[in-house]
């Protein structure tokens, strides 16, 4: 079953980064529609933005990180209030997108 998971390292302080609301969407041709949403746990996860039962079809997806309050919770000036990561699934296989994040930097890659 495809499925689509998150994590957040602060890299600053080398600590996940909890309390991030990140939310899902799938392009279509009116613009995007919502998938699902979630709140990063105290270990920086959600675990799964889609629900358990159904296959995400192919498309472009796209996360978005709200990490403003967060980086305001951590009494820290950031440079990105909102990270977007636009991705594309074209197969079957579990979609794990880790985001590193620091005040005034980000990466992300194709987790497993």
């Amino acid at each position: 079953m495809t499925g689509i998971s998150t994590h957040i390292l602060d890299t600053g302080t080398g600590y996940p980064a909890a309390g991030v609301p990140v939310s899902l969407e799938r392009q279509n041709t009116d613009g995007w529609c919502l998938v699902g949403e979630g709140i990063t746990n105290d270990d920086g996860r959600i675990t799964s933005l889609t629900p358990v039962e159904q296959n995400l079809e192919p498309g472009v997806y796209r996360l978005q990180f709200a990490v403003k309050r967060y980086f305001r919770q951590q009494q820290v000036k950031c440079f990105y209030p909102e990270v977007t990561v636009v991705f594309e699934v074209s197969d079957d296989r579990h979609h794990h997108i880790p985001l590193l994040l620091s005040t005034y930097g980000y990466s992300t890659y194709r987790g497993s």
